[in-house]
């Protein structure tokens, strides 16, 4: 069950990785789209690669109303009762994890969680700790009215994913980011071998490419304070392109522009499979975030830098989640392969800080 393009990539990637018996069943994907038109096209994209792979495809439409929810539900419970592998992306989810709670737990289902970028990190920490899921960048631990009502049914489903003392229910985290596996945790490491092997390798650019990001868009980061970054790192690196992250707003992606003259690029895949299909530039510029884990892999025997900039605390909003700043640097900190670059960057010429 995926509900972002991230998530369908390492869904495939896992597939490769662990190659099926030719007795087994095939892989169902139950695609769970949100309502934005970027994730909805980047999906639909990634669907049909799926299908190439020789994957089941199903698409539902589980946020459309009431009606199609509950039938969504029911189906959907009814196929995860016979299921003996269970691939989820997001176990943050409330729709994921209102399946888990209404399945019945099956000692002998293995469940996997792939990545979803660096909320894996938070997820695992989360998980080894026992806390409530929360995601890092959420203000506060009780998430309102709502997340009390809810409390039941995350803590019914946070049993799910935790695997028994004696081995069964065994869970597994499929991951390219730094996590440490809690007890009876297996960790497997994604390495994109089938990114690398399907694509590429790219044809390199001069310049420098720029990788958007949402932390404006989820509360963490001033929206000045990110524009003057980005217009800092376009002149001291040469950067030409800046590639939207697919959640960053079209007014700000139009502020970006303005204030840089960067050439606004909207991927229609996931940036790992965009980056090595080429072109690309030889520096790829980001701030914090999964890029800077993920492309070094997807990316390897190429000439590319991946180098990142970390975010100063000045940069935060008053509403930023306490975490924020700890877990940022905790991000980069733990990123390998990639150029640690400084946040307080020259204000370009002509332009005020």
């Amino acid at each position: 069950m995926v509900e972002s393009p991230v998530q369908l990539l390492n869904v495939l990637e896992w597939a490769h990785n662990h190659p099926a018996p030719d007795t087994a069943k095939p892989l169902t994907l139950v695609v769970l789209p949100p309502r934005d038109p970027m994730t909805r096209g980047q999906l639909r994209r990634m669907a049909e690669l799926a299908r190439d792979e020789g994957i089941t495809v199903s698409w539902r439409e589980a946020r459309d109303g009431m009606g199609g929810a509950v039938t969504s539900l029911l189906s959907l419970a009814r196929r995860l009762r016979k299921a003996r592998t269970l691939v989820i992306g997001d176990p943050f989810s409330r729709y994921v994890q209102l399946l888990l709670a209404l399945t019945p737990a099956r000692a002998e289902r293995q469940i996997t969680v792939v990545d979803d970028g660096t909320a894996t990190m938070e997820f695992v920490s989360q998980l080894a700790s026992g806390e409530r899921f929360v995601r890092w960048h959420r203000r506060g631990v009780r998430g309102g009215a709502r997340g009390l009502l809810f409390a039941p049914v995350s803590r019914r489903a946070r049993r799910r994913l935790t695997p028994r003392p004696d081995g069964k229910r065994p869970v597994e985290v499929f991951s390219s980011m730094p996590v440490e596996p809690p007890a009876n945790v297996t960790v497997t490491a994604n390495e994109f071998a089938w990114t690398r092997a399907r694509f590429g390798p790219p044809r390199l650019t001069k310049g420098a490419d720029l990788v958007g990001t949402s932390l404006v868009e989820t509360g963490v980061v001033d929206t000045e304070r990110y524009l003057e970054a980005v217009a800092s790192l376009a002149h001291e690196y040469g950067a030409t392109r800046y590639f939207a992250h697919r959640r960053e707003s079209s007014e700000k992606l139009q502020q970006v522009s303005a204030a840089t003259g960067l050439e606004i690029v909207r991927p229609d895949l996931p940036l790992e499979l965009v980056a090595r299909r080429g072109p690309v530039g030889r520096t790829i510029l980001s701030f914090p975030s999964t890029v800077v884990h993920t492309l070094p892999l997807a990316l390897a025997g190429t000439a590319v830098t991946v180098a990142v900039c970390d975010v100063d605390p000045d940069w935060l909003t008053r509403t930023a989640s306490p975490r924020a700043q700890g877990f940022l640097a905790g991000v980069t900190g733990t990123a390998r392969g990639v150029r640690r670059l400084p946040s307080a960057l020259p204000t370009p010429p002509g332009q005020s800080a």
